[in-house]
C-alpha cells in the first residue's frame, strides 16, 4: 500500500516561545494541539487518531487523550528520537490510507530549559553498560564522526562552520528564533571547543518548546478553508553499530531517503526546498551526502560554496534557523523541521527566505547518533495541486 496522495497536511503549529516557566509538558503539549488544530479549522472533537513519542508525559499516548479529551480509535506512540515525528507524518498518512482514522494528531513538548529532562539512554538500556560507563557524551559521539569525515574526505572545520553560519542568515528573519544573530565562518571556529573538532557554535541550540500537526483524509482536506499539503511519501532505516565494526561517514538516510524517493516518484532534483535534521553541523554534512544532494564527500564543499543558502543556493535549507539556531524542542527536532517544510510549499515562510514556486520538499530526522545506533526517516511533501 502506497500513502503517495493518500493524506494531506492540514494544520501546522510551532510553539512562539523558547523559555516557557511555569508550565507543565502535557500543557504545552494541549497548547499546540490547539494551535495546530485551529491553523487546520478544525476541533479537538474530530480528532480520531493520536500520534506521540517518549516526550509525551505520563503513558503516552493514553494519558495525553484523556488529558486533551480526545476520542481515539487509533493511537501510535513510536519513538525514535528526533526522527520520530518525521517518522509520525509518515505513520499517520499510513493509518489514514487503511481507513484507521480520519484526523490524525501529532503533537511535541519539552522544558529542557526548566530542567525537565530525561536522559537518552537509561540503565536499562541493553547498550548503557557498554557505552555510558565510559563516560560517552552526544556531543563526543558527533565529534567522533567529525573527525573520521575529516580523515576520510578532507572536509574542514571552516565547512563545517559554514552550515552554522548559514543557518544563522536565514535565523535573523525568525522572530522567534533562539539565536538570531548572524555569525561568521570564523566566529564559529572562534567560539570553544565542546568536543574536538566541534565548537560550541557546531552544536544546536537547547530550547523549551514544541509543536503540533494535523493529517487528514483527501476528503477532508478538500472541505477544509485552508491550503492543505500533500503526502507524497515516508522512508524510515535503521543503522546499527554492530558491536563497532561500521562506517561513521554516513548515516540511515541512504536507505530511508531512497525510499521515500521512489514511493513519492521523485528524486533530489526534483526538490525545491530541504529541512534536514542539524543537531550538529556534521549531521547535515553527511545527510547531504546520503540523500543524494551531492557525493559523498563532497558537503563540506557543497556547504561552503553557499549551496544550503535561501538566496540562490541550489538547495535552500532550514529557513527557520533550523536546530541550530531557532528551535530544538527536547531534542526532538524533526517536529520543526515538517512545520517550515509545511510553511514553504504554503508560501508561509519569511519573504526573505521563502522559495519561489515551492512544490515539492523534503523533511528528514535524525534519531540516535550518527555515531552509534541511529534511525532515519525521510518525508516528501508536495503542494495541493502536486
Amino acid at each position: 500500500m502506497t500513502i503517495n496522495s493518500r493524506a494531506f497536511v492540514a494544520g501546522a503549529f510551532e510553539h512562539p516561545l523558547r523559555n516557557i516557566p511555569g508550565k507543565s509538558v502535557a500543557e504545552v503539549h494541549a497548547e499546540v494541539a490547539r494551535g495546530a488544530l485551529a491553523d487546520a479549522g478544525l476541533q479537538m472533537s474530530d480528532v480520531d487518531g493520536y500520534f506521540c513519542a517518549g516526550d509525551a508525559p505520563g503513558y503516552g499516548a493514553l494519558s495525553m487523550s484523556e488529558y486533551l479529551g480526545l476520542d481515539l480509535r487509533h493511537m501510535d506512540t513510536t519513538e525514535m528520537g528526533g526522527s520520530s515525528y518525521v517518522a509520525h507524518v509518515g505513520h499517520a498518512a499510513a493509518a489514514i490510507a487503511a481507513g484507521k482514522c480520519d484526523v490524525a494528531l501529532i503533537t511535541l513538548a519539552g522544558l529542557p530549559r526548566q530542567k525537565v529532562r530525561t536522559l537518552p539512554l537509561g540503565p536499562d538500556a541493553p547498550e548503557y553498560g557498554f557505552e555510558q560507563a565510559f563516560g560517552v557524551t552526544i556531543p563526543g559521539l558527533y565529534a567522533m564522526a567529525a573527525r573520521r569525515h575529516m580523515h576520510e574526505y578532507g572536509t574542514t572545520p571552516e565547512q563545517l562552520a559554514a552550515v552554522k553560519a548559514t543557518a544563522s542568515l536565514h535565523a535573523q528573519h525568525n522572530p522567534h528564533a533562539f539565536l538570531q544573530r548572524v555569525v561568521t565562518v570564523d566566529e564559529v571556529l572562534e567560539s570553544p571547543y565542546v568536543s574536538d573538532p566541534l565548537h560550541r557554535l557546531d552544536c544546536c541550540v537547547i530550547t523549551d518548546g514544541g509543536g503540533a500537526l494535523v493529517v487528514v483524509r483527501p476528503e477532508i482536506a478538500r472541505g477544509l478553508d485552508r491550503h492543505c499539503v500533500r503526502v507524497l511519501g515516508h522512508g524510515e532505516a535503521v543503522k546499527h553499530s554492530s558491536l563497532g565494526g561500521f562506517d561513521i561517514t554516513y548515516t540511515g538516510a541512504v536507505w530511508s531517503g531512497p525510499r521515500a524517493f521512489d514511493e513519492a516518484g521523485v528524486t533530489p532534483a526534483d526538490i525545491d526546498y530541504a529541512s534536514i535534521y542539524d543537531s550538529f553541523t556534521i549531521t547535515v554534512i553527511e545527510t547531504i551526502e546520503d540523500l543524494g544532494f551531492c557525493a559523498k564527500g563532497e558537503g563540506g564543499k557543497f556547504a561552503a560554496d553557499g549551496q544550503l543558502r535561501a538566496d540562490g543556493g541550489k538547495l535552500p535549507w532550514n529557513t527557520d534557523g533550523g536546530g541550530l539556531c531557532n528551535n530544538h524542542p527536547t531534542n526532538r527536532g524533526g517536529m520543526t523541521k515538517v512545520i517550515e517544510a509545511v510553511r514553504q510549499l504554503r508560501g508561509e515562510a519569511h519573504p526573505e527566505v521563502q522559495v519561489g514556486d515551492c512544490q515539492v520538499v523534503l523533511a528528514h530526522g535524525t534519531g540516535g547518533s550518527i555515531a552509534s545506533r541511529m534511525g532515519s526517516a525521510t518525508l516528501i511533501l508536495g503542494a495541493e495541486d502536486a
